[in-house]
């Protein structure tokens, strides 16, 4: 499984870096699970919301495509024109987003990451969270709103504010690599699972 973690200027440290340890330890316990950090254009190095400078190693969108990609929040309640919020007024991160779900790609939103998918037009009734503060917000844009730690739509998975990131990529890897290797990797971080998942029945 390729998954690629989407980073921006002003995207939360922990959003995006939590999710990529989690995964990238999956992968050292045998899970055939690939991950990397990329940018929508070609960046050198990409300065996160606290000032983290980070090297990404590839570009979304070139290439063989992911089968998942994840993308962070930050900075959608600071208003200003890094983060989440100034990307999904720009446009073009959540136009990329678009293409990818329509080609058949699985996205995954942290805290506002979601309402880059939402800037997407891909949450209209489909059931989502995000960052309690966006909660709203989520809502005007068409998303039914669930009040879980981890919201798993199938297709789309959202998760609440900042560490809830580590909860949805541990379910990522449950979900994906099976209960045994989340277990592994939760108990080498020394974390224990918050909250709640909650997933859409599916008809049997």
């Amino acid at each position: 499984m390729r998954v690629q973690i989407v980073l921006f200027d002003g995207f939360d440290e922990l959003d995006a870096l939590a999710p990529f340890e989690v995964l990238r330890r999956a992968g050292e316990a045998g899970a055939d699970i690939q991950t990397k950090l990329v940018t929508l254009t070609d960046m050198a190095e990409v300065t996160a919301a606290y000032g983290l400078c980070v090297r990404p190693t590839g570009r979304l969108e070139e290439g063989e495509l992911p089968d998942l990609v994840l993308v962070p929040g930050g900075g959608w309640n600071h208003r200003g024109p890094r983060g989440a919020r100034g990307e999904a007024e720009r446009g073009a991160l959540p136009a990329a987003l678009a293409r990818l779900h329509a080609a058949g790609m699985i996205l995954a939103g942290v805290c506002t990451g979601a309402m880059l998918i939402a800037a997407a037009h891909l949450l209209i009734g489909r059931h989502a969270t995000t960052h309690h503060l966006a909660l709203d917000e989520l809502q005007a844009a068409g998303a039914t709103v669930i009040h879980a730690r981890v919201v798993d739509d199938g297709d789309l998975l959202t998760s609440g504010g900042v560490t809830s990131g580590i909860d949805l990529a541990l379910w990522l890897v449950e979900r994906f690599a099976g209960p045994q290797v989340a277990v592994q990797v939760e108990r080498r971080l020394e974390y224990e699972r918050r909250g709640t998942v909650w997933r859409r029945l599916t008809a049997s």
